[in-house]
């Protein structure tokens, strides 16, 4: 839980070369503002504008009583008053090299916290870094513009900064603390000042428990476990079992592993106390159920988690209705709500998180409604692309992959029985659909689950990518690999990370709503979507675009095992298409093969955030395809099969002959994939064993090789040529 208690502020100063008449009309309005009384404050204040026309401040002012006496319902308007105010003084945040630009800085936080709440973040990190140069001589006004950046690098994944500030809250604290026990040892000489100092220290102190709450989350952000562990016991011991400090310690024992226990003080938080989306602009309900959804799936719980996503998903709904977010969330207005609970919706994020849980339980289309939703806000997010050309692609597997282990039916092989008795004919398969047409003559620009759309979703995602990332042979000892349910990038205390460096000076890509995406993360999502591609251009028939993906993968610098495995499969079968068959058969060599390996790297897990706070992994419950093989064995034995059609393709049968046998030594009888029984048939009948091959037919099973006697005319008997189908991924 993150406070979101920034607001916009009044300007209280008593400048030189005023009456005193307008001091005390100005002491008198800022009296009223802070007692709540808005319509005495605005009394004040046009009295004072009449005497002074021309300070914008004073209409600055009226600005905020406004908004306030709206009970912060006018957002729109507070925002067109503070930039006409910014033209009427003809200054932008880009001009503050000194401090004589400090005298407009409550205007520009102002403007800040309006950007902070339309989630416009890189704007507000902009304003709130140059305040924070010139907030010396404004020691009030510093712990707001440092815990408003505080939350600003929260949420955009830079908690190294965060940390940096916080350090310097602490600091600020401490230095109150001397300055205020010196103005006791003076004497009451200034009793203004040491009220001032006392009022300080006094807020400062309130904030502690607030400090150690942002550490957490730098922590969590970090995987700085150790460090968390000790700010834990901080908040615990300031701020009790109160829900904030309940939902830190367990995604702090989520991070850990330890599930169950998570579970117990998400159970243990009263979330009914909060105050409520209204007051807070955070939906703790909703939050409850999304991180209950993020536990379970991480314990491989997918169905259970999924049920949690959507309770979830109902109480961003209420919550949305209870503020009138409903009518407004589709438009560009911004009134009509109150300002703090412009963050209250949660429905991208959610939804991005049903899309994940989706895809993992095995419902890719229902995943790909949830994700095409998700995608129009999160546009700029590799991952996600990624994420929805699977579900094109699973969307679209064939039969073979959705049975079950066991021995291949005869459906894999006979397509169907004419004719009976004497006149019975089978009818075997026909060769792996090449060049289907999947959108019947739709555009495949529509959003559609077609193989098509998969293909653009794809291309999206590389073009996200930075070219360069594959090329830099120095980054040996890059950025930290920190992501369990979404790492956090290594921000520098300098503004280097807004403009997409970390702190080794490697560029990260932004991933919203997950953390944005360091350098080893970038290869893996590389290779993943490069193996992707070359599996969906094969499947549409562009088998140039499909060598092209594969040999780009097989050329990547740190490649797994299994998408090595996979990239020699796609290049030979592209290379057979396109008749070059001997680049296949040095793509089919079984040595290729030295790992299956299917686990999912850190690097590679997905995340949904519910604030940057809660997070989801990829890692657990995974389990292995049905058409990929499981051991290493297995994996050679399909290249075997493979490299045997190859081979038949040039007519020298014998070699793939023992290319077929060699791998059904390999395997299991079971193991063998309908393909391969279909290329002994052929064999069989290339040598004239017309009889085997019905054998072969009928036991779906591969017999040994009984020589047959030539045909009377010395003419071998012929077949179609069946090709072995690449198995894919």
């Amino acid at each position: 839980l993150a406070d979101t208690d920034q607001g916009a502020e009044m300007k209280h100063d008593s400048t030189s070369g005023i009456t005193d008449q307008e001091k005390e009309l100005a002491s008198n309005a800022y009296d009223a503002f802070t007692t709540g009384n808005y319509d005495e404050s605005l009394k004040h204040l046009s009295s004072l504008q009449e005497l002074n026309k021309e300070d914008y401040k004073i209409s600055m002012n009226k600005a905020v009583a406004e908004f306030y006496k709206s009970g912060q319902m006018t957002t729109d308007c507070l925002k067109q008053a503070l930039t006409a105010m910014k033209h009427q003084i003809h200054t932008s945040v880009d001009e503050m090299d000194g401090l004589d630009d400090v005298e407009n800085s409550i205007l520009y936080y102002n403007q800040a916290i309006i950007h902070y709440y339309m989630r416009q973040y890189t704007e507000a990190i902009l304003i709130g870094e140059k305040l924070y140069q010139f907030i010396e001589p404004f020691e009030k006004f510093a712990q707001a513009v440092c815990f408003l950046l505080v939350d600003l690098y929260l949420l955009t994944f830079q908690p190294e900064k965060a940390l940096h500030l916080l350090a310097v809250l602490e600091k600020l604290a401490v230095q109150g603390n001397n300055k205020n026990g010196k103005t006791e040892a003076a004497g009451n000489t200034n009793k203004d000042v040491s009220n001032q100092k006392t009022e300080y220290i006094a807020m400062v102190e309130a904030a502690k428990s607030k400090i150690h709450q942002y550490k957490v989350r730098a922590y969590i952000q970090m995987k700085s476990l150790k460090a968390c562990k000790r700010e834990i016991k901080s908040v615990m011991n300031t701020a009790g079992n109160s829900a904030p400090s309940l939902f830190l310690k367990s995604n702090f024992e989520y991070l850990r592993g330890n599930y169950r226990k998570a579970v117990k003080l998400l159970n243990s938080s009263n979330i009914a106390e909060h105050p409520g989306p209204m007051k807070t602009g955070e939906c703790v309900r909703c939050m409850f159920w999304n991180n209950l959804g993020c536990i379970h799936f991480a314990m491989g719980k997918h169905n259970l988690g999924l049920f949690y996503f959507k309770k979830a998903l109902q109480e961003n709904e209420n919550t949305c209705a209870q503020i009138g977010d409903s009518s407004n969330r589709h438009s560009k207005r911004f009134s009509g709500i109150p300002m703090c609970a412009l963050l209250a919706n949660k429905r991208y994020e959610l939804l991005y998180n049903c899309g994940i849980q989706l895809l993992h339980i095995g419902r890719p289309l229902a995943a790909f409604e949830c994700l095409m939703e998700a995608v129009q806000v999160y546009h700029s997010n590799p991952r996600l692309w990624l994420r929805l050309a699977e579900c094109c692609i699973s969307a679209n597997k064939g039969n073979s992959e959705q049975e079950t282990r066991g021995i291949p039916s005869k459906k894999g092989i006979v397509q169907s029985v004419v004719g009976q008795g004497y006149h019975r004919k089978i009818i075997l398969a026909s060769q792996s659909a090449q060049n289907t047409v999947y959108s019947d003559g739709q555009t495949a620009a529509i959003p559609v689950a077609s193989m098509e759309f998969a293909a653009i979703c794809l291309r999206n995602a590389l073009l996200l990518l930075p070219e360069h990332q594959q090329q830099e042979p120095k980054a040996e000892n890059g950025s930290k690999n920190s992501s369990q349910s979404g790492s956090t990038e290594s921000g520098s205390e300098n503004s280097e990370s807004c403009s997409g460096k970390g702190q080794d000076g490697d560029k990260f890509v932004p991933a919203p709503p997950s953390s944005p995406l360091k350098k080893q993360e970038l290869e893996n999502l590389r290779c993943s979507i490069l193996a992707c591609s070359a599996y969906v251009s094969l499947a549409l028939g562009d088998n140039v675009l499909a060598l092209s993906h594969a040999e780009k993968l097989l050329q990547q610098p740190k490649l797994s095992g299994s998408l090595k495995f996979l990239g020699h499969l796609y290049a030979a079968e592209a290379l057979i298409s396109m008749d070059r068959i001997s680049d296949a058969i040095t793509h089919l060599n079984p040595e290729n093969v030295t790992d299956v390996f299917l686990g999912v790297s850190s690097s590679e897990q997905d995340q949904g955030s519910d604030r940057g706070d809660v997070e989801q992994t990829e890692s657990s419950g995974k389990q292995t395809p049905l058409c990929y093989p499981s051991t290493l064995n297995s994996a050679r034995a399909m290249m075997l099969f493979n490299l045997g059609s190859a081979y038949c393709l040039r007519s020298e049968y014998d070699k793939a002959r023992k290319c077929l046998h060699q791998a059904a030594s390999m395997v299991h009888a079971k193991e063998i994939p309908p393909e391969a029984i279909l290329l002994a048939v052929y064999l069989e009948l290339q040598n004239g064993n017309t009889e085997l091959a019905l054998q072969i037919i009928k036991r779906n099973q591969l017999l040994p090789s009984v020589k047959a006697p030539s045909p009377p005319d010395g003419r071998k008997k012929t077949a179609p040529l069946p090709f072995t189908q690449v198995q894919r991924k």
